[in-house]
């Protein structure tokens, strides 16, 4: 087994196009999962944990965060509670403390779960995910670097180094539904951000993505009315998958209330 540690962005790019079957370790929360469950056998591995340059977290403006923060540094910044307040939010219903004290913000983009309740969050509030290699750079809206289950598209010699985020100049709001117990994952999460006069809604650990339909979205008005008329259309659109936190049915049912809850919090 090779252990790679680089301490530079460009040691670990470097890395990545010389290894491209070597496996990325971040917080290591999910790739330990997978390990454990024999999911996963690597012979390479690339550790992020000492390039400093991707812990950077900077308010200026847009928010800027590195592939390396913590889910913790997320939900107790105090320039994510006073500037990002809903997407701390999100990040504060992850798992549990000990989880978020090492889970980063790339690695659960790169990683894809269909359950994790940061990426509609991240598709809610316009996220970007700033993508490098030795090739050169480029970004990616969230909603578009998930592409299915634990896929994305990421490049094999790519690694996300980065998030931007706008600074929001409305409510958000993350409503999460457990089945199963505290510190589960969500059976239902709904993500709604308002920007003047427009909503982005999007529905998480349902199916294969994040679930946001544009055009849905410009239907809305304040009122509870429009609220109920998106949310049941969410609730039909949606291609469900049934796993031990609920049914396809179940999910399609409170999607149908969770979505008008979180609309009807964004309203006033």
């Amino acid at each position: 087994m090779t252990w790679h540690m680089p301490t530079s962005v460009d040691e670990a790019l470097r890395l990545r196009a010389d290894n491209p079957d070597a496996t990325v370790v971040a917080g290591g929360t999910f790739v330990g999962v997978l390990t454990r469950q024999r999911l996963l056998d690597s012979e390479d591995w690339i550790s992020l944990q000492h390039t400093r340059e991707l812990t950077a977290l900077n308010d200026a403006g847009d928010l800027s965060v590195g592939a390396m923060v913590t889910h913790r540094r997320m939900e107790l910044d105090p320039a994510m509670i006073s500037g990002w307040p809903g997407l701390a939010a999100a990040f504060a219903v992850v798992a549990s403390p000990r989880v978020r004290n090492v889970a980063t913000v790339g690695g659960v983009l790169a990683d894809a779960d269909y359950a994790s309740d940061p990426p509609a969050m991240f598709v809610a509030a316009r996220a970007v995910a700033e993508i490098a290699s030795v090739r050169g750079v480029r970004r990616e809206p969230v909603e578009d670097l998930i592409t299915g289950h634990y896929a994305t598209s990421l490049a094999e010699d790519e690694l996300i180094t980065r998030v931007i985020v706008p600074r929001p100049t409305g409510k958000a709001v993350y409503r999460k539904l457990r089945t199963r117990s505290q510190e589960d994952r969500p059976a239902v999460a709904v993500a709604v951000a308002r920007r003047g006069e427009e909503v982005r809604v999007v529905v998480g650990a349902v199916s294969d993505r994040p679930q946001y339909f544009p055009d849905v979205c410009a239907s809305w008005q304040p009122v509870e009315a429009s609220a109920r008329e998106i949310a049941d259309e969410y609730a039909a659109r949606i291609s469900y998958i049934d796993d031990s936190r609920g049914s396809a049915a179940y999910r399609r049912h409170v999607v149908g209330v969770e979505v008008r809850r979180a609309l009807m919090g964004v309203s006033t």
